[in-house]
């Protein structure tokens, strides 16, 4: 499996592709990175240095990829963070030309917006951006539930409601929804949620909640889900392996006090996930 990843880059910690490419090359995929930042950290320390990179300058990298003649190889193209407007357009054209080469590839989209607890941290068009240009060429994304509730201008808490929300967002253009933090408000305390949805149907995963804030969590999910669901086709394996995974990812980071995700001490995790949750289909 060969997958494009178009995302951020830090020199120090695990966001982006920094926290992407590692976990699945470690599953055996090959990838093929594309920066659209090249930061000394994660923004969340509130200082950082290095560059935005240029939509026409990651345009020009991609169009040197395609240049080699592997478009017809990639099975997946996938991106996270869109730091500026531009960076969407350029991601919709790589999407499009990979898939004119390989009408059996994929766009995985994170809709990265924000999360309940900070509210939306991107500028103001991004959002719109998302909704009505990225999202509907997308085949796969992973937004976390508030992200869910953004794109669908709906407030998703119930189970029920976050499959309703799911469906609306289906209904955008892409056929596989995984939602991220679900927190309902009958679920068993010091428990979190992640929501899988397509054609075949909707499945739930609960783990322990591990009570601190891990940056790049989200971008080490949406690349094993999206890898697992390419390779098996199944939303409730792919779900499976990639909550086990990430979940003693977070484990050994909150155990260690580790300010950023002890990815690589992490990564028997992803090579031979444990299985040590009950996916149960709720749909």
């Amino acid at each position: 499996m060969k997958v494009l990843s178009i995302q951020s880059a830090v020199a120090y910690g695990h966001v982006g592709n920094s926290a992407a490419v590692f976990p699945l090359q470690r599953i055996g995929v090959e990838v093929l990175p594309v920066y659209t930042v090249n930061f000394s950290n994660h923004t969340g320390y509130g200082a950082w240095r290095g560059p935005l990179i240029s939509p026409d300058d990651v345009r020009e990298v991609i169009t040197g990829i395609e240049e080699r003649g592997v478009f017809g190889e990639i099975d997946v193209v996938l991106s996270g963070y869109q730091g500026g407007e531009g960076i969407g357009e350029v991601i919709i054209d790589a999407v499009n030309r990979v898939k004119a080469a390989n009408p059996s590839a994929i766009y995985a989209c994170d809709p990265v917006m924000g999360n309940a607890k900070s509210g939306c941290f991107v500028a103001p068009a991004i959002p719109v951006l998302l909704r009505e240009r990225v999202v509907p060429v997308a085949d796969i994304i992973t937004p976390n539930q508030f992200e869910l509730g953004f794109l669908t201008e709906t407030e998703p808490d119930t189970l029920e409601s976050t499959l309703a929300s799911a469906d609306l967002a289906r209904a955008m253009g892409p056929k596989t929804v995984l939602v991220t933090s679900v927190e309902r408000p009958d679920r068993p305390e010091g428990t979190i949620e992640m929501l899988a949805v397509d054609d075949q149907g909707a499945w739930l995963v609960q783990t322990p909640h591990l009570p601190f804030k891990a940056n790049g969590s989200g971008d080490v999910t949406a690349a094993l889900f999206t890898a697992h669901y390419r390779r098996t086709g199944s939303a409730a394996e792919a779900l499976e392996l990639a909550v086990s995974s990430v979940f003693d990812l977070l484990r050994t980071t909150h155990e260690s006090g580790a300010k950023e995700l002890l990815l690589v001490e992490s990564q028997e995790f992803y090579a031979d996930p444990r299985r040590q949750f009950t996916v149960t289909q709720v749909r």
